[in-house]
């Protein structure tokens, strides 16, 4: 490390404590300005729509998600920016930015810890292995419709519901081959199955996650949900499963070894978890602290991997022979196999929605939703939207106006916005990255054939919570 760095680094040590306190003076004497008739606030909605609408056209223009989003924001932020100093409170929009980051942040690293322990089991072939497997036992069409299904909806709680709907796709494409009816049905059921299995776990889907590093919810309170995610999935699954082609596809020969150190894996990031949930209900940390110390367990396995990868190599040649490519283990290689554009999407989202916020938008929603709606209606109408508008600024922007209510309320919305999705294939990442996996087969009208018995399930999943929890 040069002179120059120790002394940048040092300067800022001196000055975050200081700059940190002169915020949180300021943030409690700033008040925020009602903008929402000013040329300025129309011009924030107008950014907005714009850039989602570029997000929404993603597949057809090939533009990446994140890149409107994280342009949109720093517009938004800077007209509100330059309204406060012309109002002569020069720091008030600084705080309120601050505010808004701290939150993503938090968000941004648990999501970074849980993806790159994802990426450390793909690439130890956990996933290759399960694939292989199932591929293997010469299941019928209806039972992998059923058997990838289930097991999308029980391993998308742990994994995010994207990876769990590529793995299981990939399942149905090598086993499907050219049968379009069994391919298309058993995407749009991975799709559903993996939205509703997100719905019930604080680590299943982002919405989730957010709500409970929030402290809406306690951890164990989501697991209301899984009888209602239960019912969401298992519904259309019924009425599609009678279209599925009743004939047994040829097997295949395909075999894959995990490598050197995955079952260890699975067990840390297990342990993680159970780190992350103790830090929270026992310590009343964020989340993301305990996320970030199971990340450490896996850069402690990484190094002893690493080192004794050369004597280990030696003493099972056979064995390394069969697993194939054994370079060591490197865990940054996993943090830099992250989702950016997805975590990059999620700033750009969060601060827009904070801009927004900021500008008294959200405010003006909250009495129209949930004081003239009321709760009920306004949380169903969050999961009906989020099958047009990505979820993640839905929920924000839920979380950000922070309505009075209870814990069914809460619980409604969570499931709502986890589960709303699925009534379209544009309304949830794991739809989207299914129409490029089975490109042509799986498509927006493909599954907008079978939105009706997916909208069934929907308000059945709603009238089995009530029916439990209300």
């Amino acid at each position: 490390m040069s002179l120059l760095q120790r002394f940048v680094i040092g300067l800022a040590v001196l000055l975050l404590p200081t700059l940190a306190l002169a915020s949180g003076e300021t943030a409690t004497s700033l008040q925020a300005i009602d903008l929402t008739d000013h040329t300025v606030g129309y011009l924030a909605l107008l950014i907005f729509v714009i850039a989602y609408a570029l997000v929404m056209g993603e597949e057809f223009l090939h533009l990446h998600k994140s890149k409107p989003v994280i342009i949109a924001a720093g517009l938004m932020w800077c007209l509100i920016g330059y309204i406060y100093i012309q109002q002569g409170q020069p720091d008030a929009a600084g705080v309120a930015v601050r505010h808004t980051l701290l939150e993503y942040a938090e968000l941004m690293l648990f999501l970074l810890v849980a993806m790159t322990y994802i990426n450390a089991l793909e690439e130890r072939r956990v996933f290759d292995a399960l694939r292989t497997w199932l591929i293997n036992k010469g299941f019928g069409f209806r039972s992998l419709f059923w058997l990838t299904g289930t097991l999308a909806f029980f391993i998308s709680p742990i994994a995010d519901n994207l990876t769990t709907a590529l793995l299981m796709c990939a399942v149905v494409l090598a086993v499907g081959g050219d049968n379009r009816t069994f391919v298309t049905l058993s995407c749009i059921n991975i799709v559903v199955a993996a939205n509703a299995g997100g719905a019930f776990s604080p680590f299943g889907d982002i919405t989730t996650l957010m709500v409970w590093q929030k402290g809406v919810l306690d951890f164990f309170i989501f697991f209301k949900l899984f009888v209602p995610s239960v019912v969401n999935y298992v519904v259309p699954a019924l009425l599609m499963s009678f279209a599925v082609p009743n004939i047994k596809p040829d097997a295949h020969d395909a075999d894959a070894h995990m490598k050197r150190g995955a079952k260890r894996i699975m067990v840390l990031f297990l342990l993680t978890i159970a780190t992350a949930v103790s830090f929270h209900n026992f310590l009343h940390l964020p989340p993301v602290i305990g996320m970030l110390t199971g990340l450490g367990y896996l850069q402690i396995l990484g190094y002893y991997l690493r080192h004794t990868h050369e004597d280990w190599q030696k003493r099972n040649e056979d064995r390394a022979t069969l697993v194939g490519d054994m370079t060591p283990f490197d865990v940054f290689n996993k943090v830099a196999r992250a989702e950016w554009d997805t975590l990059l999407f999620f700033y750009g989202v969060v601060l827009c929605v904070g801009g927004l916020g900021q500008i008294g938008y959200l405010s003006m929603a909250s009495e129209l939703m949930y004081e003239q709606w009321g709760p009920t209606l306004a949380n169903i109408s969050v999961g009906v939207l989020s099958a047009i508008v990505d979820n993640i600024p839905i929920m924000f922007a839920v979380l950000t106006m922070m309505p009075e209510m209870n814990e069914t309320q809460w619980l409604l919305v969570t499931l709502t916005a986890g589960v709303g999705g699925s009534l379209l294939s544009i309304g949830s990442a794991a739809g989207v990255a299914l129409m490029g996996q089975a490109r042509g087969t799986y498509t927006f009208f493909a599954h907008l054939e079978w939105t009706p018995a997916i909208a069934l399930g929907f308000l059945a999943s709603i009238a089995t919570h009530f029916w439990l929890n209300g």
